[in-house]
């Protein structure tokens, strides 16, 4: 088993502990995470707006 497999399995099995123990925080961790990238891709959005 390589070490790439060994990690994403062992990065699913926290997200899962996470969202059974501190449902709350993990969802407040997502939505932060959401609102970063939509912010992210609206710039993205702009800049390209920009130049034409």
């Amino acid at each position: 088993m390589n070490v790439k497999k060994i990690v994403g399995l062992l990065a699913i099995a926290l997200l899962i502990f996470f969202v059974v123990t501190q449902p709350d925080g993990a969802a407040n961790s997502l939505s932060n995470i959401v609102g970063t990238l939509r912010d992210a891709a609206e710039s993205v959005t702009r800049f390209f707006t920009q130049l034409v």
